[in-house]
């Protein structure tokens, strides 16, 4: 069994970072909903604190996710392919770009990815820095909650359709190249 380095870079990107950043954003709206609806005068201080971390911790996932795929994953699809190549499979871009069926996936998927992926983790840093900074108001006010779901909810938003486009994106045209690694040994007799 092999793969590649820039392929173990995808994994990471999207299954790692990507993956898990979605999960922990659905545990941080059950959490919300928990913990401030009906009532917010449940919250104790340990309880305020934990909100403003986790969130925290999920705006450093959706960084190292949108970092990891602009300045590592993003290059490597991108890169140009040299004059005369016939077999367009190894430069993902030029092989999208190619063929009319798959054109879009770019034009749609990629500016998707490229632009408004960024909102993510913006988005969920005001949101962890409102609960830091803000943890005692927030049982007591209601317009200070919804602004702190809705931008927990833009970003997750955001953050699946960039999910759903990279799994499409690198289903047609997956980033290979790299160095190969190899998990398991072909055993040849």
């Amino acid at each position: 069994m092999e793969f590649t380095t820039h392929s173990l870079w995808t994994l990471i990107h999207g299954m790692g970072f990507g993956a898990l950043y979605l999960l922990a954003g659905s545990g941080a709206l059950i959490e919300l909903r928990h913990r401030f609806y009906p009532s917010g005068a449940n919250q104790n201080r340990t309880q305020g604190r934990f909100l403003g971390w986790y969130l925290a911790a999920m705006a450093a996932l959706a960084w190292l996710t949108v970092l990891t795929g602009t300045y590592l994953i993003y290059p490597w699809y991108r890169t140009p392919p040299p004059a005369g190549t016939a077999n367009l499979a190894a430069y993902p871009r030029a092989f999208l770009l190619a063929h009319p069926s798959t054109s879009a996936w770019h034009s749609i998927g990629m500016e998707w990815k490229e632009h408004v992926a960024w909102l993510v983790p913006i988005a969920i840093t005001v949101a962890a820095v409102v609960a830091i900074r803000h943890r005692n108001q927030l049982a007591r006010s209601l317009s200070l909650r919804v602004t702190l779901q809705s931008f927990v909810v833009l970003s997750l938003v955001a953050a699946g359709i960039a999910g759903f486009f990279g799994a499409m994106l690198d289903k047609a045209a997956p980033v290979g190249g790299g160095t190969p690694i190899q998990i398991v040994k072909e055993n040849t007799k």
